[in-house]
């Protein structure tokens, strides 16, 4: 989150649980040699596996001839032209305009000493004891390139020293701060008519107006033309050109008789490999330039949008053996066949990729392999189409997927897509008979079934093997007989009671925002865990009215121990196997604040004794939160032991309250590194405030009735909650923040 802050900006460290040693941030040599060794090997693979089932042919044809006759394409091929490449490259550098320099500070330096000078001969003007008012009025309007009316050089000369001091320091002040900003020729008008938009606002409007005509008198533009700049871009362009992907399906005419061979001509039928002496070879080397292109743009994809995953072993492992073995199955099973095409489960890469990775990742990678996986296959664009729209459908329905049950609804969205499609392009066929098609339709059916259930089962197997966490992880770490929970609740039931209450309040602002609300509540219920270690030096563990062990420590010793439950319980965490997502919510759920009750006690002692106090020993481990999902429990945590200790009696107190734990946590820069936004903690303001409300709303007192149904009227009464909230303010605010 950007935000303004009046702190130092704390250093940003990394979480136990995402500490690894160098050797894992920074791969040596040989695993990078590895990683190429696997890429090329990948690549070998994809290669031959594009080479099964490959035919050639051979005609006898020479470039630049007239054709004698039609030819067409025995098969539907998709190859990149260099013919078609070329030409939208140079379309896309005549589409690039005029480039401009960077402001050039000289001009700006030049014209803040035109203006100095032109102001000291204003100045001189205006003390020439010699001049009549006329003569100086003359000698303002002769000055070069100012070009005052008579009534400015009139005001001019009858402003007092210190309101003529005034606007010179705010000429300069606005010519300074607009010739910083680039002022190309064409913007140079415009620039002008925006000059007001920077005066002082509390000039009077004689006053501004003379700053105006300054102002503008002085004003040039800064960024000129560059024709090495442009030069440069148009090359760029170029550059940024993919390679043009032509597609020639079957039985489609190439070249017709009597045509001239164009160059694109030319290129197609070197593809096909029809020119004479080119058969063979061409018929080998084709599907090598599709896989190596396919390659190509997997390997600029990951180098310049997903380089962590280069940087990982084991995500890059993953990655091509996904890719390699999906492409196996898709070139090994789909040519000849019928149905088994519409059967294959080709989507279950693309559900992998979008849970393991990300949806941009998952698209990158799937289309290029689902291309190269359907290369010259029977009914092609239809599968093409087939496939895609499964996938698709089942990433959208599984964007959200924080149940089991969106598996089962992604499967049938996948077999309805899948059904529509082969609808789409059977129906209008005259030669669809009513078996063949019930037939594929149950294959779509299976093919979404099949492939949803399998990226289920891999994902459970292979996200943790990349650290992540899954769903069916969650629900079992949520489960109330898990050891760690069990022990808490035994050990220091007080402290479970709040993780469930701030679980509560976190997932409900989570799924106000659109976080992970699973992902919430789970980090919510084991964020306070290491408390187990020493529960009694916790208010809410203690018995009513018991002495408070922190009575007789001092503030730095109560304060270590109170920040001791973070690394116990990320110890708590390793030992039992708790993901590291998991362990993030221990390690942030109190960044880097302090422990105010601890540090200002040491504040009120140290200024007794004259000594200095170091914050340090009172600040917690960190670090800040670097995630929403960690973000919302830091605050859920605050705000449900403000809200259990102040008792706030009405909304507006409770609201209060919640905005300023929020506040503090902003000025603080515990929330610099998440990413939400002003109009998110909104939102969880008003989560926040309905579900507490619902928790620490007022209480209706009733009579107590007594033997002989006696009462004792409510006035003499104690509320139990109240009695509550004043026991627990000073303590909870002392030993369990």
């Amino acid at each position: 989150m950007s935000h303004g802050s009046d702190h130092p900006a704390m250093p940003h460290a990394l979480s136990p649980a995402e500490q690894t040693p160098p050797r894992a941030s920074r791969p040596r040599r040989w695993v990078r040699v590895l990683q190429f060794l696997l890429a090329v090997v990948a690549l070998l693979l994809s290669a031959a596996l594009m080479w099964y089932g490959v035919t050639e042919d051979s005609l006898t044809l020479h470039a630049g001839e007239v054709a004698p006759r039609d030819v067409l394409a025995p098969y539907t091929h998709t190859f990149t032209s260099q013919v078609l490449t070329q030409q939208k490259r140079e379309a896309a550098a005549q589409a690039i305009t005029k480039v401009y320099a960077p402001p050039d500070t000289s001009i700006s330096r030049r014209q803040l000493a035109r203006m100095r000078a032109a102001l000291a001969l204003i100045s001189a003007i205006r003390a020439d004891p010699y001049a009549t008012a006329e003569q100086k009025r003359h000698d303002l309007a002769a000055i070069q390139g100012l070009h005052l009316t008579p009534d400015e050089a009139r005001a001019l000369l009858t402003l007092d020293d210190k309101t003529w001091e005034k606007i010179q320091h705010e000429a300069l002040r606005v010519l300074e701060t607009m010739m910083r900003s680039p002022i190309r020729e064409d913007q140079l008008d415009a620039a002008r008519r925006n000059i007001p938009a920077f005066i002082d606002l509390t000039l009077p409007e004689k006053q501004a107006a003379l700053v105006q005509r300054l102002v503008t008198a002085y004003l040039a533009p800064n960024s000129l033309y560059s024709p090495q700049l442009t030069e440069a871009a148009r090359q760029r362009a170029k550059e940024r050109v993919l390679p043009v992907q032509r597609t020639i399906h079957r039985g489609e005419t190439i070249v017709q008789r009597g045509q001239v061979l164009t160059p694109a001509d030319i290129e197609a039928l070197k593809e096909y490999g029809l020119l004479q002496g080119t058969a063979r070879w061409q018929a080998l080397v084709s599907p090598l330039i599709l896989t190596l292109a396919a390659y190509v743009l997997l390997t600029l994809y990951l180098a310049l949008r997903r380089p962590q995953i280069l940087g990982s072993f084991r995500r890059f492992t993953l990655l091509l053996a996904a890719s390699v073995l999906t492409l196996a199955g898709a070139r090994l099973l789909l040519v000849g066949h019928t149905v088994l095409p519409y059967l294959y489960p080709f989507a279950t890469l693309s559900l992998l990729l979008f849970l393991l990775f990300d949806a941009e990742t998952d698209l990158a990678l799937t289309v290029p392999i689902l291309g190269l996986s359907l290369y010259r296959t029977p009914h092609s664009a239809e599968l093409l189409l087939y496939h895609l729209f499964i996938s698709l459908s089942g990433v959208v329905l599984l964007s959200r997927a924080q149940r089991i049950g969106t598996f089962v609804s992604a499967a049938l969205g996948m077999a309805v897509s899948g059904s529509m499609v082969i609808l789409a392009f059977r129906l209008p066929s005259p030669s669809t008979d009513l078996n063949g098609l019930l037939t594929l339709l149950a294959a779509a059916v299976s093919n979404g079934v099949l492939a949803a259930a399998l990226a289920l089962l891999l994902h459970y197997f292979l996200a943790p093997w990349l650290g992540k966490i899954t769903q069916l992880q969650l629900l079992e770490l949520s489960r109330p007989d898990q050891p760690l929970l069990q022990r808490l609740l035994q050990e220091a039931p007080g402290t479970y009671q709040h993780s469930l209450q701030v679980a509560n309040l976190a997932d409900q602002a989570a799924r106000a925002i659109g976080a992970d609300a699973l992902l919430v509540r789970v980090g919510a219920l084991y964020h306070d865990i290491g408390k187990v270690v020493a529960p009694q030096y916790y208010i809410e563990n203690q018995p009513p009215q018991a002495p408070s062990p922190h009575q007789n420590l001092t503030p730095e010793e109560s304060a270590r121990i109170i920040i001791q439950h973070v690394p116990e319980g990320l110890r708590l965490a390793r030992e039992h196997g708790l993901p590291r997502r998991i362990q993030d919510f221990i390690a942030e759920h109190h960044g880097t604040m302090l422990t105010g009750y601890q540090y200002a006690r040491a504040l009120e002692e140290a200024k007794k004794r004259q000594t200095p106090v170091d914050p340090a020993a009172f600040r917690y481990p960190g670090p800040p939160p670097r995630s929403r999902e960690t973000a919302l429990v830091m605050l859920a945590d605050a705000c449900e032991a403000r809200a259990r200790a102040e008792r706030p009696p009405n909304p507006q107190a409770l609201r209060r309250l919640v905005r300023e734990t929020i506040t503090d946590r902003i000025r603080a820069g515990q929330l610099s590194d998440t990413d939400l936004t002003l109009r998110d903690l909104r939102t969880v303001e008003d989560a926040f405030v309905a579900a507490l409300q619902g928790v620490y709303h007022p209480r209706i007192r009733y009579p107590r009735v007594l033997k002989g149904e006696k009462t004792i009227p409510l006035r003499e009464q104690a509320l139990p909650e109240t009695a509550d909230a004043a026991a627990d303010l000073p303590a909870e605010t002392a030993h369990s923040r």
